[in-house]
């Protein structure tokens, strides 16, 4: 017998899935998928029983043991009656249903083949395991008073109830008033639907409705609580509108006790060439500033495949305390530059490998000044025109390199200009299985029309970032035109090699790399993007020690490194890479960023060396020092350890230290602390400022089908400016999380947090 509503019962479970998107994402709710169409009218009937009578082509009654098989349908009862003019099955004592791994059992069942429709009392069902995305597989169970069968693929249950517990535990559980499911449409619409935890009613709702196709619904969407020092008890209830199938709107009302109500709106759009974000925060009266405060942002990409890249960041808020007041996020509420640009790049000769490409950037910034200390004001670049080019094989083994910019700086408060750059150089790369060698030789050209911003002179603007004592004059226009020489060079040794049973391969990787600069007075160059480069690895062996384009240092000067790593033999992925290397100086350093920095003129750098990989299964490290040995100190050092038997078992220690103005310990884990309980946490201290940089600490139970998290979060986002926030969750697995979300700053606070209900990724433990 065909029994296409009965098939889909496994389907209650999408009641679950309308209150359970995650706040963090809108509109994905797990389902399970709808498995094939009715069974084939066509097909034949098979009865099997202890005992079968009845009268050939109009009534079969089977009795001891009946089965009915139609389809991929199977019906199992004491007693079956089958009518084969009106279609019409009878089933009666211990009935049960089995369809793609879904069981459903009852006292009776009345079912008319021809028109769907029919009657299921008692009926009570189990869903086959469900997968969703990334989580372990979960199972459903529940119950109803009445099954009314009213078509095809519609039905209605009456006193339903459902829980993803396993039998005997009802930890949490759904009941339903009145549940109607309509799969012509893949609509269902839930009355009087209550969830109850241990008991006590936690969310209660009249009436909601639902899709039943994982598709996106428009619907509530499970409410946020929390609490934080700077704004109280925290309520927060999105609304979520499916808008189109690449369109979608949350609106989110955010009650916090000390300030007020907040409306907040997040427009999500999806296009097969430019997707984005637009958002919106709104606080009409904050009731401890006194004032009306808002925020909105719109993050815009563009894409067409080898022709056209683009972007927009443009954001705005009302005020400068607006993210240390209102965000518990410390990644948001430390932000101190809201970006306002926008880019677009046009790649050239697309069609033959896309030599060349060109791009206009528009940027701005709203700088969000600290009561406690001053922040620089970036200038602007409105706008600013860069072309580059590379070229292989022109002849004889050479290859060009083209960099131009043209960038209009524009400030409040000091000089502005025009910078012109043009940087074309040529190579003759040599390649051998062995080892490297590539010299070079280019001319960086750059020009400076400069002026006054409005509020200032030129040379008043000029006063204060020119050497002193003052030039004698200021132009209006300046040029810089320097020539650069560099060879870079390197060998590859390797042999093999067996450690800790294992078959690897170990290199040895000496590098060098010549540069010569000539030196040109630069002191009357303003500095409108620059500053001296982070002295590491990968900056000894470019080209400049300084970032942006209005330094370029002379250069007489050699890098020295060698590199030795382990790879393993089966498959060539590196294990262990250790580093070591240090530039050598052949004259005196003349150009410096300004006045204040002293030249350099020692004849060697700091030693820089670092050691990383995954010692063994268990453990990782990275380590990284610098040593200063002309004055016998370290400058600076990065440790860190990582040790993760495997999954749900996470510690991480690191330390931190820069000369003068950095000195940071870093601790944080995940870790079972004895029967269902796991504990969770970081702490990071300056040991310079004597304070707590960020603390978290937190416990997560897992029972089976729920879990509990509890944490505490406090950080620094600005000097004597501290946020503290509660996090307190509830999640019902395969169903819902409700409460406030701390798994975004578990995930960012503790490398190598998992989730408890996490599926582990594939080749790991």
């Amino acid at each position: 017998m065909p029994f296409p509503a009965l098939r889909r019962l496994a389907l209650v479970v999408a009641l679950a899935c309308a209150q359970s998107a995650p706040a963090d994402e809108p509109g994905r709710k797990p389902q399970r998928t709808r498995t094939g169409s009715a069974p084939d009218a066509e097909a034949p009937v098979l009865l099997r029983a202890d005992r079968i009578e009845g009268v050939t082509a109009r009534e079969s009654v089977a009795e001891g043991n009946a089965e009915l098989h139609k389809g991929n349908t199977s019906v199992y009862a004491d007693r079956l009656r089958y009518i084969e003019a009106t279609e019409q099955v009878e089933a009666s004592g211990h009935v049960r249903i089995e369809r793609s791994g879904d069981v459903i059992t009852g006292p009776s069942l009345k079912y008319r083949v021809d028109d769907a429709t029919g009657v299921f009392e008692r009926p009570e069902f189990t869903l086959s395991p469900r997968a969703l995305r990334g989580m372990r597989p979960v199972t459903g169970r529940g119950h109803a008073a009445k099954a009314n069968f009213e078509g095809e693929d519609k039905y209605r249950l009456f006193d339903a109830f459902f829980t993803t517990c396993k039998p005997g535990n009802d930890d949490w559980h759904l009941d339903v008033g009145e549940l109607d499911l309509d799969y012509t449409r893949d609509i269902g619409v839930a009355r009087q639907a209550t969830i109850y935890f241990k008991g006590v009613p936690v969310m209660m709702t009249p009436f909601m409705d639902f899709a039943l196709n994982n598709q996106r619904k428009s619907g509530l969407l499970p409410p946020s609580l929390g609490t934080s020092g700077k704004n109280g008890t925290e309520i927060t209830l999105p609304y979520y509108f499916s808008i189109a199938s690449n369109r979608d709107l949350t609106i989110a009302p955010r009650f916090m006790q000390k300030r007020g109500l907040q409306l907040a709106g997040e427009l999500r759009f999806l296009e097969p060439k430019y997707h984005g974000t637009a958002s919106f925060e709104v606080l009409p009266n904050d009731q401890i500033r006194d004032r009306s405060r808002s925020a909105v942002s719109l993050v815009s990409n563009y894409h067409e495949p080898g022709r056209i890249d683009g972007a927009l960041n443009i954001n705005h808020v009302s005020d400068d305390d607006y993210f240390r007041d209102l965000s518990s996020r410390i990644n948001i509420a430390a932000q101190t530059a809201l970006p306002r640009e926008g880019h677009v790049t046009y790649y050239g000769n697309w069609w033959n490998g896309g030599w060349w490409n060109a791009t206009g950037r528009f940027q701005s910034f709203q700088v969000l000044q600290d009561a406690n200390r001053s922040i620089p004001v970036p200038y602007w670049r409105a706008p600013q025109l860069v072309l580059n080019a590379g070229k292989q094989d022109l002849g004889g083994g050479l290859d060009l390199d083209f960099r131009g910019e043209v960038v209009d700086f524009h400030h409040p408060t000091s000089v502005v200009g025009v910078r012109s750059t043009l940087y074309p150089s040529l190579s003759v790369p040599i390649i051998t299985a062995g080892g490297f060698l590539t010299p070079k030789i280019g001319v960086h050209a750059t020009q400076y029309v400069l002026g006054a911003n409005g509020n200032s002179s030129l040379e008043d603007a000029l006063a204060g970032v020119s050497e002193s004592p003052r030039p004698a004059a200021v132009s209006g226009t300046l040029a810089r035109t320097l020539p650069v020489l560099s060879v870079d060079g390197g060998l590859v040794y390797e042999r093999p090699l067996s450690w800790q049973g294992r078959s690897l391969y170990q290199t040895l990787e000496p590098r060098a790399y010549y540069l010569r600069v000539p030196y040109r007075d630069q002191s009357r160059i303003p500095l409108f993007d620059t500053a001296v480069a982070d002295f590491n690895y990968a900056q000894i062996f470019s080209e400049n020690s300084f970032v942006g384009g209005d330094r370029f240092n002379d250069a007489d000067q050699l890098t020295l490194a060698v590199t030795s790593r382990l790879l393993s033999a089966s498959n060539g992925q590196e294990v262990i890479r250790a580093t070591a290397g240090q530039r050598y100086y052949f004259s005196d350093q003349k150009v410096t960023l300004d006045a204040s920095v002293p030249p350099r003129t020692y004849r060697s750098s700091n030693w820089l060396a670092a050691l990383s990989g995954r010692l063994t299964r268990e453990w990782t490290a990275e380590t990284a020092v610098e040593y200063n040995g002309r004055e016998g100190r370290t400058e600076r050092i990065a440790i860190g350890v990582r040790y993760q038997p495997e999954m749900l078992r996470t510690l991480n220690v690191s330390y931190r230290y820069l000369r003068d103005q950095l000195n940071q310990f870093d601790v944080s884990g995940q870790w079972p602390l004895g029967g269902a309980w796991y504990g969770v946490g970081r702490f990071n201290y300056s040991m310079m400022d004597g304070r707590v940089v960020e603390g978290l600490a937190g416990f997560e139970y897992n029972a089976d089908c729920w879990i509990g998290r509890l944490v505490v979060q406090r950080f620094a986002v600005a000097a004597g400016n501290v946020t503290q926030t509660i996090f307190l969750q509830l999640e019902l697995n395969g169903f819902s999380r409700i409460g406030s979300n701390p798994l975004e700053a578990l995930k960012r606070s503790i490398p190598g947090y998992a989730q408890l209900n996490q599926v582990a990724p594939s080749g790991r433990r």
